[in-house]
């Protein structure tokens, strides 16, 4: 007989207990696979007026024709001759400018946009200033194949989506990363969401630069503090709010339902 079957029934209970307890705190810090707790809720971050475009940035807006989107697209305080988007591009939306350079069909609106990136600004500080994040850099900046529960991640590192990365649970479950360097997403590779998650409440706060590979689907607001930059076919059902620059390659980009 095995030494761990002569144990009683209650030490048994008690080292089961303790490998439960092993295995969550592997998770939680990012060693190995999959999350293994579940974290306290978190608040959503408060886009304000950022929160009213699908493409909002600050030093424009570059597009290879032909690309889909659903929202209202601007940019601020560059005039509106970096707006390269196209208005059959936009549907649902306006194309917002600070002058009356841009599109034919642009509106001039540049106290709506100051205050759109002003809300910008202070989404994103909000977003990298969240403190005691239930994670930290998971599968040291690598994602792909894992399955998310809700929570505040963090990572020192650039973060890389290399294949499928599924976020899962419920309707009002809130995703915040925080990213101090890139965000790279690989071709034809998809973020998922899975058991009622709903991209409104998923945010990325990034550091550096994003990059959403080739045919890639990506879902969630990115907040990023460079530039966000679209592959040839990607999409996202989401937003891309950049103090920088947006670059399109034949994209669609979807604003979330609130």
């Amino acid at each position: 007989m095995s030494s761990f079957t002569q144990l009683s029934s209650s030490r048994k209970r008690l080292l089961g207990a303790l490998l439960v307890v092993g295995i969550i705190g592997v998770g939680s810090i990012g060693v190995g696979g999959a999350v293994a707790s579940e974290p306290a809720p978190r608040a959503v971050v408060d886009l304000g007026e950022a929160g009213t475009f699908a493409i909002l940035s600050k030093s424009g807006i570059t597009d290879v024709y032909t690309s889909a989107i659903s929202g209202n697209v601007g940019a601020s305080p560059i005039t509106g001759a970096a707006i390269h988007v196209t208005c059959p591009e936009v549907t649902n939306g306006t194309i917002y400018s600070v002058d009356a350079e841009g599109p034919s069909c642009i509106v001039t609106d540049a106290t709506y946009l100051t205050e759109a990136v002003s809300d910008l600004e202070i989404a994103y500080t909000d977003a990298a200033g969240r403190t005691t994040p239930d994670f930290i850099n998971l599968g040291a900046g690598e994602i792909g194949g894992l399955t998310l529960t809700q929570g505040l991640y963090k990572w020192g590192t650039d973060v890389n989506i290399s294949t499928d990365v599924t976020l899962t649970g419920t309707a009002d479950d809130v995703f915040i990363f925080q990213i101090s360097k890139d965000l790279e997403q690989a071709s034809a590779q998809n973020v998922i969401l899975a058991g009622g998650v709903q991209a409104k409440n998923v945010f990325w706060q990034v550091g550096g630069s994003v990059a959403i590979g080739t045919t890639a689907h990506f879902e969630g607001t990115i907040l990023s503090q460079t530039m966000i930059a679209m592959k040839t076919g990607a999409t996202i059902n989401g937003r891309l709010l950049a103090q920088t620059a947006v670059t399109l390659q034949s994209n669609t980009v979807t604003a979330p339902v609130e």
